[in-house]
């Protein structure tokens, strides 16, 4: 899998990219009646239990507006917290806190957001099942989500279309399974091969082939327990296909390895997070 890195530099540009949307073409003009030379300190606190991520994203929507803003945490990256928990204080001129604060919000409130629901998931299932997320990410904040994910306690599937071969449903439409299974064993060059099925006529006409995970679709867990039993000696096993935090638990008691989850970035709710001055 790509390597995922959240670097001073992948921050600072993201961030840029938030603050001149918000800030485009003339800046924030409400804020502005604030006086400037006007010191204040606001704290950050959490309205809700949640695990903290995305602190640096914080810091340096405001360092960015104004590098004298001083950014003391309180609470770790990655931190479990509890409702009106303090979990940073800002310190700086009024209207240049102001400036960044909605910006602020939104990130720590999402990436909060993946890695608190992440870890609902984690808390849910046995030590041996694995909890992942997907590519059914927000575009151009895949990075940060998988990072999220992480925080949470969870794993990261193939994080483009190069890292793997995922042999889905319509590739199988498009051609036969047997077909394009021995063609990706083919043409593996070092990469992993994992094969979607929606029944287990298709996991009979590839089982013994040498790939590396099954991945069980949409199957009630009577079906998906047999389904396990039959892959279990020669492949890793996951399951996917409308997961919820009331389903996830009977899903993994069937001994599925891993469970991938598209929700816990597509639709995530966001933290509720407040600036307190």
């Amino acid at each position: 899998m790509s390597q995922i890195k959240l670097s001073n530099y992948y921050i600072k540009n993201k961030v840029k990219l938030a603050l001149n949307e918000d800030l485009y073409p003339n800046g924030d003009i409400t804020s502005s009646l604030v006086k400037n030379t006007k010191i204040i300190k606001v704290k950050l606190i959490s309205n809700q239990q949640a695990v903290v991520a995305g602190l640096e994203f914080v810091k340096q929507t405001f360092k960015l507006i104004d590098n004298k803003i001083k950014f003391s945490v309180k609470k770790k990256e990655g931190s479990l917290v509890k409702k009106n928990d303090l979990i940073a204080i800002i310190e700086g001129k009024a209207e240049n806190i102001l400036i960044g604060e909605r910006v602020a919000l939104n990130f720590i409130s999402h990436i909060s957001g993946v890695a608190t629901i992440t870890n609902q998931f984690v808390k849910l299932v046995n030590k041996k099942c694995k909890i992942c997320c997907t590519r059914k990410t927000i575009p151009t904040l895949r990075v940060i989500q998988k990072y999220a994910v992480k925080l949470g306690g969870g794993t990261n599937h193939r994080f483009n279309l190069s890292d793997e071969f995922l042999i889905k449903d319509n590739h199988i439409a498009s051609s036969d399974i047997k077909t394009l299974v021995s063609l990706a064993i083919k043409n593996k060059k070092g990469r992993k091969i994992t094969v979607e099925i929606d029944n287990l006529n298709q996991l009979k006409q590839i089982i013994g082939l040498k790939f590396n995970t099954v991945l069980f679709d949409n199957m009630n867990a009577n079906t998906l327990k047999t389904g396990v039993k039959m892959a279990k000696k020669y492949y890793e096993t996951e399951a996917s296909g409308n997961v919820n935090l009331k389903s996830v638990k009977k899903i993994a008691a069937t001994g599925v390895d891993r469970i991938s989850i598209g929700s816990i970035t597509h639709s995530v709710p966001a933290v509720d997070f407040k600036l307190e001055i």
